[in-house]
């Protein structure tokens, strides 16, 4: 261990498909979340972590800048080509973590799609930097190419991390030899600013309005298969909340999009704020940090983006997730929470007694919440420390430094 008078050696830890600045503060707390876990295990190894953000190019401002972080996003269009500046960036790691994108590595989203995430694995292995793929839903595989590209890099990696259990299940289905480790969303241990105390008396109840559920998804045609009617649900919550007595009705963007108006939560919830008066709309959140510090002070929450879900369970406040996809069951249910809606096989009024049953009894939720926690905890903790392994088997000192 170095001198404590001593600067500490630096390890350069490339993360691909985080990002500082996504619009979606889901990718957002994925990415600050897991800086945190790996400055604190760099430095259980006795050394600084210096890390580079490689992911994709967005417009807004970055969530924070510190000495420590280098955001370097670049063009898809950049990583196919094997000279250049990702080439030049995966030179300079000692060690590269891939998130995906919390859910990204699978091919439901077409060729390019798998192909631009596979070849940042491909890269890294191809440059000799020891991989991990970070805490996320790997999967489906289901097109005849996917499997054996996807088997390929995963089998050449230091560890693969699943974020839940049929994630977990489904990586031994596809015969993989690395060593996988089950843990949990990384986002759970995102940091926030506790809520000031109150007694005004009001129950504030936060509802996420998914802006790409609400038209539709990317073909304005139920893209998503929901059983219901996504806009009338939302409507029936709004209407409910709005007029009950005592309650506080807030309207929580989680993926807030100047650009891309078809995935903006935050028009669609200033529209119904004007059709529902009385409701209060949230602000556009700097950061993914200042959302979770924001969904804290809430008393009860519901939502459809699964990364604002995860910030109300994670902060305490009692939840009733609506899922429309497999990842929501996958990471609570691998917590042993079982209150979550399912907007793809219920009909709205499943939906609805879902969330009324939650509202009335959340006291029971948030002690269910808080003994998941402690699960949560120790599985953060298992991949810091797997995470501080693969750090401290690097060499001890390295030609490329940030």
């Amino acid at each position: 261990m170095p001198n404590s008078s001593s600067p500490l050696p630096k390890v350069t830890i490339g993360l691909f498909w985080h990002s500082m600045n996504s619009d979606n503060l889901g990718v957002g707390a994925l990415t600050l979340a897991n800086i945190e876990i790996l400055r604190r295990a760099a430095r259980t190894t006795g050394r600084e972590a210096h890390f580079l953000i490689l992911g994709w190019r967005d417009p807004r401002p970055d969530y924070l800048t510190a000495p420590d972080i280098e955001h370097r996003p670049f063009r898809t269009r950049h990583l196919m080509r094997p000279g250049g500046q990702v080439a030049a960036d995966i030179a300079r790691c000692d060690i590269v973590f891939d998130i995906g994108g919390g859910d990204s590595f699978t091919d439901i989203y077409g060729f390019k799609r798998f192909l631009t995430i596979w070849l940042s694995k491909a890269r890294s292995l191809a440059a000799g930097k020891p991989l991990v793929l970070s805490p996320q839903t790997v999967g489906p595989f289901d097109k005849w190419w996917s499997p054996p590209l996807a088997r390929a890099v995963m089998n050449r990696s230091a560890f693969v991390t699943s974020r839940d259990a049929p994630s977990t299940a489904f990586l031994k289905e596809l015969g993989l030899r690395a060593e996988i480790l089950e843990t949990t969303d990384v986002a759970m241990g995102l940091p926030y600013t506790p809520p000031a105390l109150r007694d005004d008396g009001k129950i504030r109840v936060g509802l996420n309005v998914s802006g790409l559920l609400f038209n539709g998804g990317y073909t304005q045609s139920n893209q998503f298969g929901l059983k219901g009617d996504y806009p009338g649900l939302i409507r029936e919550i709004v209407s409910r909340f709005s007029t009950r007595d005592g309650v506080e009705l807030h309207l929580v963007g989680h993926v807030q999009s100047e650009h891309i108006a078809v995935e903006d939560d935050q028009r669609v919830s200033a529209a119904l704020a004007e059709e529902f008066p009385g409701t209060m709309l949230a602000p556009v959140f700097a950061s993914p940090i200042e959302a979770k510090s924001y969904i804290a002070g809430m008393d009860f929450f519901m939502g459809a983006r699964m990364h604002a879900t995860i910030a109300a369970f994670s902060s305490g406040v009692p939840v009733v997730p609506m899922a429309y996809s497999r990842k929501f069951a996958g990471v609570f249910g691998t917590l042993g929470y079982d209150h979550v809606a399912d907007c793809k096989t219920d009909s709205n009024d499943e939906i609805l007694a879902r969330i009324e049953a939650g509202f009335a009894d959340r006291d029971r939720l948030a002690q269910e919440m808080a003994q998941a926690m402690r699960g949560v905890d120790a599985r953060l903790g298992a991949y810091e420390a797997r995470a501080a392994q693969a750090i401290a088997a690097l060499p001890a000192t390295s030609p490329r430094r940030a």
